[in-house]
């Protein structure tokens, strides 16, 4: 039956194909005008057959490439034998998943989860729980310190302590125990402790403000603020983590650790929701039977293949890939001259490009390189990312690079 529902869909043309899911989809997204079919590596197709250079990597949960064959092969041989159990039961992929999962991140307890937003949530009740049980703080009255511009997902809880109004009109009430400070202000951060200050949830880089990448010093300052003020540093990498900057985790260009790490897109392989929360001991191991939990959270499908990811990242080089080819990009792109661009930032091969808001859209600019054949997404109407998988090569990079720079020419001249 779904094979002959493509089939009908696939006779017609990609816009006969937006609009009939237009007429059945919740408009809660605002994608570029684009039907995807199929993809492989760097490169996706449309209905149509043309083909598109991916430079979103789906806000990183494709750092690995479309269809990794390897990833493939194990979710498919784990798919035939056991998909799902939930954690009613042992499986023998969850303890090898986890097990990895702490030595690459070097803490020592892991907690899977779905999503990026579920293993946020997983943070917040875990550093609430060790507040009240190890510092001691009166119950109901922990707070946790977040960055204005912040993006840790969509739900309730989350978009309570969200600084953008579009997030959080006609949501409310909103939940309480949250301050937000200025991002890359360690003085904001340090006047806002107090004795029920239980943690601090920071994104190293924040990726939807338009990849902001703090000052040097910053991340090492603040985990020394957190340590000297007995409160959690809480690093949110769902979209910087695994390779996406040049190393594995952001928080390693300081040479810190967190007490806990929230992971999760690129950690499905571009293949599943992954996610997981991991940390120190301390915290992670307060945690009791029904104290939380997900159905789905660590399915021996989801273990297998965010195990295979793992390896794959390592033993594939895409972490080096992505430090060598990111400093090339951001090199190449920081050396446009153009009126339109008033600013190139990045780390790795994660890379906002933000252009003067009265003179271009970023919108306007992703549209013609849709056209053109490079597929990214504008953020706050003013940045357009550059995030392709770590797999990408500079002759592929010199070529999107080089369409860009003619994009650029036609709205000066326009």
């Amino acid at each position: 039956m779904l094979k002959k529902v493509i089939q009908e869909s696939a006779n017609g043309s990609s816009q006969q194909a937006i609009e009939h899911e237009s007429h059945y989809v919740a408009k809660n997204y605002k994608p570029l005008p684009v039907l995807l079919t199929r993809a492989e590596g760097v490169y996706a197709w449309d209905m149509e057959g043309k083909r598109y250079l991916d430079m979103m990597s789906a806000y990183s949960a494709v750092s690995l490439g479309h269809s990794h064959p390897r990833i493939i092969k194990v979710l498919t041989e784990q798919a035939k034998t056991l998909a799902m159990t939930s954690r009613a039961y042992h499986s023998n992929t969850l303890g090898p998943f986890m097990e990895k999962l702490c030595k690459v991140t070097g803490l020592d307890l892991a907690l899977p989860m779905n999503t990026g937003a579920e293993a946020v949530e997983t943070a917040v009740k875990a550093a609430r729980q060790w507040g009240y049980m190890v510092k001691k703080i009166p119950q109901d009255q922990a707070e946790i310190i977040v960055a204005s511009g912040n993006f840790h997902g969509r739900t309730t809880t989350i978009i309570s302590f969200s600084t953008e109004a579009d997030y959080r009109k006609n949501f409310g009430p909103f939940t309480p125990g949250f301050k937000a400070v200025p991002f890359n202000d360690i003085k904001a951060i340090a006047a806002a402790i107090t004795p029920n200050t239980c943690a601090v949830l920071m994104e190293p880089i924040q990726g939807e403000a338009g990849i902001k990448v703090p000052s040097k010093g910053f991340l090492s300052d603040l985990r020394k603020l957190c340590t000297d003020k007995n409160v959690l540093l809480i690093m949110d990498e769902v979209q910087s983590g695994l390779g996406r900057t040049g190393k594995m985790f952001a928080f390693q260009h300081e040479n810190i650790m967190p007490d806990l790490l929230i992971l999760g897109k690129a950690l499905g392989g571009g293949i599943l929701p992954v996610s997981a929360v991991v940390g120190t001991k301390a915290v992670m191991g307060l945690f009791v039977p029904g104290s939380h939990g997900s159905t789905f959270g660590g399915n021996p499908l989801a273990c297998a293949v965010g195990l295979e990811a793992l390896n794959v990242l390592e033993e594939e080089g895409m972490v080096e890939n992505s430090a060598i080819l990111g400093d090339y990009m951001l090199t190449q792109l920081r050396g446009i001259n153009s009126p339109l661009i008033r600013e190139v930032r990045g780390r790795g091969l994660w890379i906002g490009v933000d252009f003067e808001p009265k003179k271009v859209s970023a919108r306007t600019v992703c549209e013609k390189m849709m056209a053109k054949g490079i597929l990214s997404k504008e953020t706050h109407e003013t940045v357009v990312r550059f995030a392709p998988p770590l797999t990408i090569t500079k002759e592929q990079i010199d070529g999107a690079i080089a369409t860009f720079k003619e994009i650029l020419r036609e709205l000066e001249a326009g």
